[in-house]
């Protein structure tokens, strides 16, 4: 998965914007069906020291709202812990922010298994 919003960043811009409270943050949906349901990571987005976080989880916020109440009998745990962090995000900048880092520095893209750090 890739990082969004931190194309045209410098490296030392990203550092003094995370150290003003910038963060990297993924968001989780629940869709169910009946007997199953699914919860998945976002891409994993970079939230400005000066930006809400909810500006950018609210779609899953509506996805988890309306699709993921219905599976028993994890619809209702998944989709609570989705809605929260649709208004917070998953912090995962300490995981990682050296990794991004080091890849602006060789100027590689950047991408990330965001179902293990779902997992953390």
């Amino acid at each position: 998965m890739k990082i969004e919003y931190l194309e045209d960043w410098t490296i030392e811009e990203l550092e003094a914007d995370i150290a003003k409270g910038g963060k990297f943050v993924i968001f989780t949906y629940a869709i169910s069906i009946i007997l199953a349901t699914f919860r998945r990571p976002s891409d994993i987005f970079y939230i400005k020291s000066n930006e809400y976080t909810i500006a950018n989880g609210w779609p899953y916020f509506l996805i988890s709202l309306f699709l993921g109440w219905w599976g028993f009998p994890w619809g209702p745990v998944y989709t609570i812990q989705a809605l929260w962090y649709s208004f917070t995000g998953k912090n995962v900048t300490e995981d990682i922010k050296d990794e991004v880092m080091l890849h602006m520095r060789s100027g590689n893209p950047v991408g990330y298994d965001t179902e293990k750090l779902m997992n953390q």
